[in-house]
């Protein structure tokens, strides 16, 4: 029986990213997006952590579809300004069009950086909210460096421009199952998907 979950995104690549990795861990689970169900007042951003983001779109995504939901938050987090853009990665170039974008901006701040002074890490949190308010939080975490130029064509956000410890080249240069497998967000989701896929079997079951 097929149990369906609603990931908290209208991002396509997330959501085909989120499909992709729990295929093969949770294969009778149906993921919708936001753009399948009746739109609601999504909650802003506002929390200081990854988590607390995460958990407020996953609660409201319950509150709103009364349906299994999963959100994340993920962002990156670069030494050399510590620990920024963090949770703000996504907004961090503004919304303006014509801005530039964000690794853009990122890669004009680290212009003078030199290359042993480049480290940064990918982080995402994953809050998997119940209809019947029990939560679940798990973390991934991937490191590496910053590029001193975008390389390829796959990815989004700042895939072009990050190199993963022990590669030379960026995620947006590995193919989507390359990138799967070392993510900050496949890692978190890999961990999450154990709960979710009992959580499924019992609501099938009930």
């Amino acid at each position: 029986m097929t149990t369906t979950v609603l990931l908290a995104t209208h991002n396509r690549k997330k959501l085909d990213e989120l499909r992709r990795i729990l295929r093969p861990l949770v294969p009778d689970v149906k993921v919708l997006g936001l753009d399948d169900v009746p739109p609601y007042a999504e909650p802003a951003e506002t929390e200081p952590t990854f988590e607390g983001n995460a958990r407020l779109k996953a609660q409201a995504a319950v509150r709103h579809t009364n349906l299994p939901s999963l959100a994340d938050d993920s962002g990156l987090c670069v030494d050399a300004m510590n620990g920024m853009p963090g949770v703000l990665s996504a907004r961090w170039a503004g919304r303006q069009p014509g801005r530039p974008r964000e690794y853009e901006l990122l890669l004009d701040q680290l212009a003078d950086v030199p290359d042993e002074r480049r480290g940064a890490a990918f982080v995402a949190s994953v809050v998997l909210v119940l209809p019947d308010g029990t939560e679940h939080v798990a973390e991934g975490r991937l490191t590496g460096r910053i590029a001193r130029e975008p390389r390829g064509q796959g990815g989004f956000g700042y895939d072009p421009v990050f190199i993963p410890d022990g590669e030379s080249r960026t995620l947006a240069e590995m193919t989507p199952e390359e990138k799967d497998a070392i993510s900050h967000r496949g890692r978190a989701l890999r961990r999450i998907a154990p709960i979710l896929a009992k959580a499924a079997a019992e609501r099938a079951r009930g």
